[in-house]
């Protein structure tokens, strides 16, 4: 995993948590090894497709640049809305032959949450196309207020309220203090609400927007479709490390498996992250 600072990797260890979590509640549909054009229309038409990824598996970067490519080629790529960008930020009128430095001054990339070696190629796919990229995550800036906005505790049911709790605790390793919890839960929501704007505003007829965000984000009962209005059509694909059948209690449409990563000892790296 990529030496973030200690902002995005409490973020990042949700995806984790989310996979670690994983039970036999539900039955999305499993995908072993088809073409990503056969995938995509095991899902589509939709007005946004939700793309759930394990940020340090290369696989899943890549898989992203196949989707991009695959939608804009077929004229379906309204917008590609990023987790690993702040709202507000875009290549809206940028040419497609735009250099990747005007790229990531446009979106004011931060290498050092979000290594453009792996997620480059998969915004220029877009720009390339001439398809608008868009920044999707709330803005630092905007952290502190949704920390102590307590009306974000009512956005989930009690149930997945808890659920998001246990993942957030479970995600660090049991080292936060409960007083954190409760904070880092209500920006977790504010920046599921930041994608969700995000993408509703992008919408095209006839279009699909794509979302690329941690797995965490896409859950159905918790993340970024919880905030999505009953009017408009989202379909959930979540890539998932290893090759085991299991079932994920996320409500996903598509599970997309790809090979298993070395093994990593996530807590001992938070560990050391969290005393810095």
């Amino acid at each position: 995993m990529p030496n973030w600072p200690k902002t995005r990797w409490w973020f990042t260890r949700l995806v984790f948590a989310a996979a670690a979590l994983a039970t036999a509640c539900t039955t999305p549909l499993f995908t072993a090894a088809p073409g990503i054009s056969a995938r995509l229309d095991a899902l589509l038409p939709a007005d946004v497709l939700l793309l759930g990824e394990q940020h340090d598996a290369p696989d899943h970067q890549q898989l992203e640049r196949e989707t991009v490519q695959a939608l804009a080629d077929r004229g379906q790529l309204a917008a590609l809305a990023l987790e690993m960008a702040d709202q507000g930020t875009s290549t809206t009128g940028l040419t497609p032959d735009t250099s990747e430095d005007s790229v990531r001054t446009a979106l004011r990339w931060n290498d050092a949450g979000w290594p453009w070696a792996a997620y480059g190629p998969v915004v220029m796919a877009a720009v390339r196309a001439g398809v608008p990229v868009l920044g999707a995550n709330l803005p630092r800036a905007r952290m502190r207020d949704a920390m102590t906005n307590d009306a974000l505790d009512t956005h989930l049911p009690t149930a997945q309220l808890q659920t998001q709790r246990t993942r957030i605790r479970e995600g660090h390793c049991d080292l936060l203090p409960d007083s954190q919890i409760a904070p880092m839960i209500r920006i977790q929501i504010a920046r599921d609400a930041a994608m969700a704007q995000t993408v509703m505003a992008a919408r095209q007829p006839g279009k699909t927007v794509l979302l690329v965000a941690g797995g965490g984000h896409v859950d159905r009962a918790l993340g970024v479709p919880t905030h999505l209005p009953e009017n408009i059509t989202s379909k959930v694909a979540l890539a998932l490390v290893g090759y085991a059948r299991v079932a994920i209690n996320s409500g996903a449409d598509a599970v997309w498996q790809t090979a298993a990563l070395p093994p990593r000892d996530y807590c001992a790296d938070m560990k050391k992250q969290m005393v810095r």
